[in-house]
């Protein structure tokens, strides 16, 4: 059950990547490009998560995941404190 989980969430920070940076092609509205690049990095976050959780369970991939989950609110974090007018 918990494989279907992680994959939802996958799919639905995917989903959401898309839909942003579509919007942000469309708008040119520049928190769209920030919102698109965190759930990019988002998506890599839960793909890592069932990697970690699913396929290779031994392997402890917990620094990578949080690794990545910081990198991926970077852009989102820039976007809101310095873009902001």
């Amino acid at each position: 059950m918990s494989e279907i989980v992680y994959l939802l969430c996958g799919l639905t920070s995917l989903l959401c990547a898309v839909l942003s940076l579509r919007g942000y092609a469309q708008s040119r509205a520049r928190l769209l490009l920030w919102s698109g690049l965190c759930f990019v990095g988002l998506t890599l976050n839960n793909v890592l998560l069932f990697v970690d959780k699913i396929l290779v369970p031994d392997v402890d991939l917990r620094a990578w995941r949080t690794a990545t989950a910081l990198i991926a609110l970077l852009p989102l974090l820039y976007g809101m404190i310095w873009d902001a007018e």
